[in-house]
């Protein structure tokens, strides 16, 4: 597929001119992430999101989950606080959850909805609840994925509240969901993503702001069009929990200060570059998403010398 002439290659050059923002003195420099997600039987979703935050460089990180493993999880990332959720009988996170939320929210950064959730009209219920509680003070970034980017199109006439400050990491599939047809040239239909929910969007490999803030979302990394591409990846990263470990790294990237677009590219770069260097040492093929958090740090290291 030829690349539109409005893209701009992510490359090492590239970021290394568009920096991250530094460690700060202590985690509290670095944000607060909350992951929201992982009902009874994909609780693992939820843990691969959280662990791509913290290898990002996240300070601080809540996963909220069902409340029926949420020891679970507390046990298997000691470096998280966890929450647990109201859910179904069947083990589902319950729309009602949202009430749940609203101390977390405030305090996080970014906020991940929907690694591990599983029912779609439970998931429009949350996410309902969610877009209606008061952003006092600087509202958090939503990063959403998963389940929760299907409930888009039934919400669509609600979502002002999170205009701009939207990220949405759909695969192939999921974005023909949003369009409400399928995709058929990646490059103009990101955008039309992109503009349609207010939205940052990254898409395999393909990454677009909206129109009217795509020249301050490109400050400092790029020429202002708003399109960028990224210029790695393997097929490999065609995984299980491939997915949830891309959106936690943009969530963690996020938490630490970066723009909405600046966090998307540097994240699909980094999940790109980490599948490139599994593949290069266990082969194309096989390797885990959890193997990929990682080689975030390293490549973080290499980028920002």
């Amino acid at each position: 597929m030829p690349m539109s002439n409005r893209a701009e290659l992510v490359t090492p050059t590239l970021l290394r001119d568009w920096r991250l923002p530094g460690g700060g003195s202590g985690k509290d420099d670095r944000g607060t992430v909350l992951v929201v997600g992982g009902a009874r039987t994909t609780p693992g979703a939820a843990l691969l999101s959280g662990v791509a935050a913290l290898r990002s460089g996240a300070g601080r990180l809540t996963m909220a989950v069902a409340e029926s493993v949420a020891v679970q999880l507390a046990v298997a990332l000691p470096e998280a606080g966890v929450l647990g959720l109201p859910e179904t009988p069947s083990g589902s996170v319950a729309g009602s959850a949202a009430s749940a939320l609203t101390d977390k929210m405030a305090s996080a950064d970014a906020v991940l909805v929907g690694p591990g959730l599983d029912d779609k009209d439970e998931s429009v219920d949350l996410l309902r609840g969610m877009l209606t509680m008061p952003a006092d003070g600087t509202p958090p970034a939503i990063i959403l994925d998963a389940y929760a980017l299907g409930c888009l199109p039934e919400l669509e006439g609600e979502l002002e509240p999170w205009a701009d400050r939207l990220i949405l990491t759909p695969n192939v599939k999921e974005a023909g969901i949003l369009l409400g047809r399928d995709v058929d040239d990646l490059h103009p239909d990101v955008q039309e993503l992109a503009d349609k929910y207010h939205a940052v969007v990254s898409c395999q490999g393909v990454i677009a702001a909206p129109r009217s803030a795509g020249k301050a979302e490109a400050s400092g990394g790029g020429d202002g069009a708003g399109r960028w591409e990224i210029t790695t990846g393997h097929s490999g990263l065609g995984t299980s929990g491939s997915g949830d470990v891309l959106s936690g790294i943009i969530a963690g990237l996020r938490a630490r200060g970066t723009t909405d677009a600046q966090a998307a590219c540097w994240g699909t770069h980094l999940h790109a570059a980490a599948g490139d260097r599994l593949a290069s040492r266990l082969g194309g093929l096989g390797y885990l998403a959890r193997e990929l958090t990682d080689e975030l740090p390293p490549l973080m290291m290499e980028l920002a010398n």
